[in-house]
């Protein structure tokens, strides 16, 4: 078997999504997941996804089953990084509904111990984010969306992080975890 790969799901929201995306395209050994919305989202932020698959394998929300989930089974991925995760797709997560290609990964990632890594897009009371074309806007979450990512939080084998330098610093640490633990076998 080849070397684990990390798996990356992006859902529908645009919170900080070009530096979840820039950070994304530096790295080795990514398979990309996304929901039917991240299409959309992807290319209202000026991102080519044709582009983006000739960096690396690129998974669309197309069929009922998610076949690709089973890799999870297998030891073909060590991480899974929803970044960014829309309330929608938290709020399923934290309710076990595992209905849609990203819902399904992170399921089954918790399901094989497999560590993830969440950016969700509400994450304070009161916080800016980005609307297409770069212009800064403040949102203002309802609490039952922060109660979700709180609760989110709660769950074996997942690291919510709360801005870009977070994640970065937190997917960063688990490729270092990942390498020492290949080089010590």
């Amino acid at each position: 078997m080849n070397k684990p790969r990390l798996a990356w799901a992006i859902t529908g929201s645009g919170h900080y999504i070009e530096e979840c995306l820039n950070f994304l395209l530096t790295l080795d050994a990514v398979d990309l997941y996304l929901s039917q919305a991240a299409e959309e989202v992807i290319k209202m932020y000026g991102f080519n996804l044709t582009e983006i698959r000739e960096k690396m394998p690129v998974y669309r929300d197309k069929a009922a089953s998610s076949p690709p989930v089973g890799l999870f089974y297998t030891g073909y991925y060590h991480t899974f990084v929803m970044a960014p995760a829309t309330s929608n797709t938290v709020a399923k997560c934290v309710l076990g509904i595992a209905d849609s290609l990203v819902t399904n990964l992170y399921s089954q990632a918790g399901k094989c111990r497999v560590p993830s890594i969440v950016y969700p897009c509400d994450i304070a009371p009161e916080m800016e984010t980005t609307a297409p074309k770069g212009k800064r806007v403040m949102v203002y979450p309802r609490q039952i969306d922060l109660e979700g990512t709180e609760k989110l939080g709660m769950f074996e084998y997942t690291s919510i992080v709360k801005s870009v330098d977070e994640l970065i610093a937190s997917v960063t640490a688990r490729l270092a975890v990942v390498a020492n633990e290949g080089a010590t076998e």
